[in-house]
């Protein structure tokens, strides 16, 4: 018997959609950033995916640089009071992690996927 045919999909389309690597149909999170045990369309099993923290490490920096540099644009330009700065700061570093983290996060699971990246083991 063949194995069927899957195309090959950029892991950052279905990273970002939050599907399945191999078949870009099934869900890839059971949850806001709970992976699915499975795909629930062509069965590929989700027991490679850690991600770990790089997802959150790289949002992290993302909004902190993208936070910080819009405080320091909003004052150079228009030297607002304090309470703008928090109308603005406070939502957007709160918000932009919230977008952000679950496409991060299933970007990265779909290029371990891809790559077959795996944990390092020694050999003797």
């Amino acid at each position: 018997m063949t194995e069927p045919y899957y195309p090959d999909l950029s892991p950052i389309k279905t990273g970002i959609a939050g599907r399945c690597p191999r078949c870009g149909r099934g869900r890839l999170f059971q949850g806001y950033l709970a992976v699915a045990p499975k795909c629930n369309a062509c069965g590929l099993s989700f027991d490679f995916a850690d991600a770990g923290d790089g997802a959150a490490w790289f949002v992290m920096l993302f909004t902190c640089f993208v936070g910080v540099g819009a405080i320091l644009g909003i004052e150079v330009a228009y030297s607002p009071p304090y309470w703008a700065h928090a109308l603005i700061a406070i939502p957007l570093i709160i918000l932009m992690p919230l977008i952000l983290l679950r496409p991060a996060k299933g970007m990265l699971l779909c290029q371990q996927w891809k790559t077959k990246a795996e944990e390092a083991r020694l050999r003797h």
